[in-house]
């Protein structure tokens, strides 16, 4: 688990949700305290890898979000090619299976290896936030409550060798509970107080999330959506810190 005593700010990844290079220079331009940013799959197939080798050389960390979800073969593949991008997270969907999901921990360690650097943590899509329970059930057919499952699909990356996994807000307790304090928790759909929810479903707020046992929190609307992302950036962090 990501140490307690670091600043707020190392503990927020801001989503670089825009479709060419141009906009994301932009706001790393607008955000230039942000350390840590979040390349989807928008950004990278609107822009190519070139957007990393940039974040690369303005020293910031990187959340390459592309949920690879594939057999385990070209899960493999996916995952050795992302790693010589030297960013330091990595997802991929547990409900590949453990065998796609070791192919890919494997891979990832041997593409950061073949070009001596470090390689990313490879963490687990439990469950989308988008998602909500009765979405589970009668849309996927899931017979299992919705936190039952997400605990499922982190106990199986977690055995698959994963570092650490992807979970809403509301799930990361029972997660860190049962998961122990090594295990990455990332939390999308976190929202303060005094920002709109938009889609996220099963979200809480930054300071209640961390209480919880998040590691890192992905912010993206409340800040890029603001009238002044800076200041709403600042904000989010004091009341973190």
């Amino acid at each position: 688990m990501v140490a307690t005593s670091m600043c707020p700010v190392d503990r927020i990844i801001v989503p670089l949700d825009v479709s060419t290079e141009a906009t994301a220079l932009e706001w790393l331009d607008r955000l230039p305290t942000v350390t840590f940013w979040k390349v989807g799959l928008e950004l990278f197939v609107g822009a190519g890898p070139q957007i990393l080798k940039i974040l690369k050389q303005r020293q910031k960390r990187i959340f390459l979000d592309l949920k690879f979800h594939d057999i385990p073969n070209t899960m493999a593949g996916a995952c050795r090619s992302a790693a010589g991008y030297g960013v330091d997270l990595l997802t991929v969907h547990a409900v590949a299976g453990e065998i796609a999901l070791k192919a890919a921990q494997t891979a990832a360690i041997e593409g950061a290896a073949a070009i001596g650097i470090q390689p990313p943590r490879v963490i687990a899509i439990t469950l989308l936030t988008s998602l909500t329970a009765r979405a589970l059930a009668f849309e996927l057919k899931v017979p299992l409550e919705l936190t039952d499952y997400a605990l499922q699909m982190a106990l199986l990356a977690q055995e698959s060798g994963l570092a650490g996994a992807v979970c809403s807000p509301q799930e990361v307790k029972q997660l860190r509970n049962s998961l122990g304090p090594e295990f990455v928790l990332v939390c999308p759909g976190v929202r303060p107080k005094w920002a709109e929810t938009g889609d996220q479903q099963r979200s809480l707020t930054p300071a209640a999330a961390l209480e919880a046992g998040a590691d890192y929190l992905v912010i993206g609307r409340p800040i890029t959506a603001s009238p002044d992302p800076v200041a709403a950036f600042d904000r989010i962090c004091e009341e973190l810190g």
